[in-house]
């Protein structure tokens, strides 16, 4: 079961750090990912994490960053410089294997977060 949070309304320029914490069994051998929902949109592909190899996104790359913590079995996106884009709903995933860049790649889902910038 993975648990996000951390979401919240925020201005433009502003960070955050969402957290997902994951329970009944150990996820760090699991690539860990983020996705994001925008009003109207596929569900999108922000950043991922497995051991401790990170991938991100093109639009997001300066400006977040995934890690993971085994001990807590938490993993987390820190976002900074936000922009009114970057709105949406966070989800956090897992999936066994290799690093996909498609939601339907992964096989458990945590309930989302919203994150709303405002300019």
């Amino acid at each position: 079961q993975l648990q996000a949070s951390g979401g919240g309304l925020v201005q433009a320029g502003d960070s955050l750090r969402l957290s997902c914490a994951a329970s009944g069994r150990s996820f760090s051998n699991l690539v860990m990912a983020w996705f994001r929902q925008a009003p109207g949109k596929e569900r999108a592909f922000v950043a991922a994490i497995k051991w401790s190899s990170t991938y991100y996104t093109d639009s997001v790359k300066g400006r977040f960053t995934i890690s993971g913590d085994d001990a807590k079995n938490t993993v987390y996106l820190q976002m900074n410089s936000l922009k009114p884009e970057d709105t949406a709903v966070y989800y956090c995933t897992a999936r066994g294997g290799a690093i996909h860049y498609t939601a339907r790649s992964y096989n458990y889902w945590g309930q989302g977060t919203l994150v709303t910038v405002s300019s």
